[in-house]
């Protein structure tokens, strides 16, 4: 059994895209998953999977059946509780900053090319900055999230990859609710 945390990129955000966590929650469980807990009501959905799928087609399948059972498209990206301990362990910024609302993972659906990560560089003016790891960017973001200009649509644009953006507060919840493989 593999437990895997779903993100799902702009649900129940502005009002739009509405997907109320326990309909969520009865998809995966209908899909034949574990396990299954939601946090918050922004798409994240910690589960435990039989058998080993490639988190690609897990994650596509997953976003199919919700399109098709709650009409909603949603992009989905999978972690599994190594991977937010690793994103944990990484961040370049959490030992310089004490207010965790100034910190923040874009996950991104794969690593980008070294040419697409050339493409992602700080705006003139903008007091944030980014540290690319992988498959996420670490951002520390002292004005605020509100306020930056390093923001999900700005690295989507930039890098032509789907991505999400968490707060700290959550990547950490996230992965206490996902515990260890």
């Amino acid at each position: 059994m593999t437990k895997h945390v779903a993100l799902l990129r702009g649900i129940n955000v502005g009002g739009k895209a509405k997907i109320a966590m326990k309909d969520l929650r009865d998809l995966f469980a209908a899909m034949g998953f574990e396990d299954v807990r939601t946090y918050l009501q922004s798409g994240n959905v910690v589960f435990t999977a039989a058998g080993a799928r490639v988190p690609a087609d897990l994650a596509a399948s997953i976003g199919q059946r919700i399109a098709d059972d709650l009409g909603v498209r949603a992009e989905v990206l999978l972690r599994s509780s190594a991977s937010l301990a690793r994103t944990l362990a990484g961040n370049p910024y959490a030992a310089l900053e004490d207010d965790p609302a100034k910190l923040h993972v874009t996950f991104l659906a794969r690593e980008p090319t070294a040419d697409e990560a050339a493409r992602l560089t700080v705006p003139a003016g903008e007091t944030g900055v980014f540290t690319l790891a992988g498959d996420e960017i670490h951002l520390h973001v002292p004005d605020g999230y509100g306020r930056t200009k390093l923001d999900n649509a700005f690295i989507e644009r930039r890098l032509g990859i789907p991505a999400t953006t968490r707060n700290w507060r959550t990547v950490n919840a996230l992965y206490e609710l996902a515990g260890e493989d």
